[in-house]
């Protein structure tokens, strides 16, 4: 934090866009490796297709209404 204190609010700024931009990068990639492991799964027959209604309620009461 002490070396980050000392770059200009510019350097500061780009830095954080570096980092922003490499947490978001990171997030795509478990999105898309989750992502291919549930079409795997479902190709497999793992998974059986459900009604969106069964999706949306399980979702729902999981989230604990949020």
């Amino acid at each position: 934090m002490d070396t980050v204190s000392q770059l200009s609010m510019e350097e500061q700024e780009k830095l954080m866009e570096i980092v922003t931009d490499r947490i978001i990068n990171h997030c795509r990639q478990e999105i898309a490796k989750d992502a291919a492991a549930s079409i795997a799964a479902f190709e497999n027959g793992e998974l059986q297709p459900q009604p969106l209604e069964e999706i949306i309620a399980e979702l729902s009461s999981n989230s604990g209404g949020v």
